[in-house]
C-alpha cells in the first residue's frame, strides 16, 4: 500500500477504527492485535490492544495472541467460547456475516471459515477458544499456515451458497463484499468510490 493500512482514511475515520466499530456491532469484547511497536490509530473506548510476542509469524500468531487475551480477560474463560477474527483491511465487513459464521459453527464445529474453491478466508472466520492449544502447537512446529489448523479441528467450510442461504446476510451483503480486502492503492480508491466516502483529514499516524 505504501502506507499503514490501519491508518487509511475513510471520511475522517481510520480504516481500523471502521472495522472495529463494525465488529463491535456483533461482538464483545473487541480486541485488536498489533505487531510489536506498531502505531495504532485512536479506537473506541473499551477496545483492548495486545501485541504479538513475535513479528512476522503470520496470521496464526495473531489469532493466538487474540484468543489468549480473550481468555485472560476478566470472566473471559467463562463467558466467551469463540471469537470472530477480522483483518484490518475489510471496509465492507457486515455484522450479518459475523452472525452467519457464528451460526454455522454452532456447537458442532470449532471453526467456521469462508472457502471459495481453493481460497480460504482465515481472517474472516470464527474460532472456538479451544483452538488455542492447537494453534500454539502449530506455531511451535513452525507450521504457520492456517490450513494446517483446519485439518486438526472440526472445521466447517462455508461457500457462497451456504453463506447466502441466510436471508439476513443475503439482504445485507448479496455480493459478499465482506470478504474483500484492500491490498493496493487502486483497491483503496475503488473502495472509497463504492462506499461513497471521501478522504478527510483523518488522524496523523506520525502525530
Amino acid at each position: 500500500m505504501g502506507s499503514p493500512k490501519a491508518w487509511l482514511d475513510f471520511g475522517g475515520e481510520p480504516l481500523l477504527a471502521r472495522v472495529v466499530r463494525t465488529v463491535g456491532r456483533a461482538c464483545a469484547p473487541v480486541i485488536v492485535v498489533a505487531a510489536p511497536g506498531q502505531d495504532v490509530p485512536p479506537l473506541p473506548p473499551g477496545v483492548a490492544i495486545v501485541r504479538d510476542p513475535l513479528e512476522g509469524r503470520g496470521p496464526l500468531q495473531g489469532i493466538a495472541a487474540g484468543l489468549r487475551a480473550l481468555l485472560d480477560s476478566p470472566g473471559g474463560s467463562e463467558g466467551v467460547d469463540a471469537a470472530f477474527v477480522s483483518s484490518t483491511d475489510a471496509p465492507f465487513l457486515e455484522p450479518a456475516l459475523i452472525a452467519r459464521l457464528a451460526a454455522l459453527r454452532g456447537d458442532d464445529h470449532d471453526i467456521a471459515v469462508p472457502n471459495m474453491g481453493d481460497h480460504f478466508h482465515p481472517l474472516t472466520a470464527v474460532y472456538a477458544c479451544t483452538c488455542l492449544p492447537h494453534i500454539e502447537a502449530l506455531l511451535a512446529a513452525d507450521r504457520l499456515r492456517p490450513f494446517f489448523l483446519f485439518g486438526r479441528v472440526r472445521t466447517v467450510l462455508c461457500d457462497n451458497a451456504t453463506l447466502l442461504a441466510d436471508p439476513d446476510l443475503a439482504a445485507a451483503d448479496p455480493a459478499l463484499r465482506s470478504l474483500e480486502n484492500i491490498n493496493t492503492p487502486d483497491d483503496y480508491a475503488r473502495a472509497l468510490r463504492s462506499l461513497g466516502v471521501g478522504v478527510g483529514p483523518g488522524p496523523d499516524p506520525d502525530s
